[in-house]
């Protein structure tokens, strides 16, 4: 594959990325997308209530969506006029970002979920 063509591959997988973990974020957070087995923070403490689910996404919102941008940041990237070697320190560089945002919004929102469901509890 020729330089032009890794520089198209490294925009639309990361731009795709990045568009996807915006809609997920933001649709999980405004309860649009449901609790499911396919999309969103799917563990225990989320998956146990809707109420869970839907306090887990809007507390994990602000950094998946950074992680979002991230990853449109760096595939924007692609195309500035540097070698692919340096490119590649970006496309890692950004990976490490995503990673990051998403591991953080998850321990949040995790967060969120247990104390939503200790509420429940300590209401009944």
């Amino acid at each position: 594959m020729d330089d032009l063509g890794i520089r198209f591959t490294i925009l639309i997988l990361l731009a795709a990325m990045g568009v996807l973990l915006i809609w997920v974020a933001t649709a999980a957070a405004s309860g649009r997308l449901t609790r499911n087995h396919i999309a969103g923070i799917r563990i225990p403490s989320t998956m146990a209530s809707d109420e869970a689910w839907l306090a887990a996404h809007i507390r994990a919102k602000r950094p998946t969506v950074w992680g979002g941008v991230a990853a449109l940041v760096a595939g924007l990237c692609a195309f500035l006029p540097v070698p692919t070697e340096s490119l590649s320190i970006v496309v890692i560089g950004a990976s490490v970002v995503v990673l990051a945002c998403v591991l953080y919004g998850a321990r949040v929102g995790s967060r969120a979920a247990v104390e939503v469901e200790r509420d429940k509890r300590r209401a009944v």
